[in-house]
């Protein structure tokens, strides 16, 4: 598999090309933005290679506690991490609980100290409203971290299978004879 400095760099190397064909399909400027800052993100920071210790992982800095538990449950290379969609999916849920969670707790404490500008009831139907209001962009954001993970599990493979395939040629295959057949009778 690539080094996490190669990933970056295919990362880096591919964004410009991402960046193209988004604007091209979508002639909009903003999902043209969310889908290449999606990508970036992911390449750099949201990788499937979280289940590691990895560059990824440390780029988090301080927070990058919030990825132990991840990495305790995730086997790397799993469909869970590596997987297409799946992988993404379960990241961005799992991002989401720390997220929420963390939000909570903020919540609760200004609570307690009276500074609520608004009811949960209210800040429920504001997150539902944004939800509905920017569907296409909340897509376009999952397509570019999505694109960003694919990226990096295809060249893990196909590295892999590079790697596979020089050493087999590297290492000669040895003709049986039949001298040797009946001599190991």
């Amino acid at each position: 598999m690539p080094s996490g400095q190669i990933h970056d760099r295919i990362t880096l190397w591919s964004l410009p090309l991402i960046t193209a064909v988004t604007r091209i399909m979508t002639r909009n400027g903003d999902l043209t933005l969310i889908v290449s800052g999606g990508f970036f993100f992911s390449g750099l920071m949201f990788s499937p290679d979280l289940d590691l210790y990895s560059r990824p992982f440390k780029r988090w800095g301080w927070l990058r506690w919030i990825w132990l538990p991840y990495q305790k449950v995730m086997r790397h290379r799993s469909i869970f991490s590596h997987g297409f969609i799946l992988g993404t999916t379960i990241r961005i849920l799992y991002l989401g609980s720390w997220i929420i969670a963390l939000a909570g707790v903020g919540f609760v404490i200004m609570y307690l100290f009276q500074a609520v500008p608004w009811t949960g009831e209210e800040l429920k139907q504001h997150i539902t409203r944004s939800l509905l209001d920017y569907q296409a962009h909340w897509i376009a954001l999952f397509i570019g971290l999505e694109l960003g993970a694919i990226l990096h599990s295809v060249s893990d493979w196909t590295s892999s299978t590079y790697k596979r395939y020089q050493r087999r040629k590297q290492t000669p295959r040895r003709k049986s004879t039949k001298r040797q057949r009946t001599s190991n009778r």
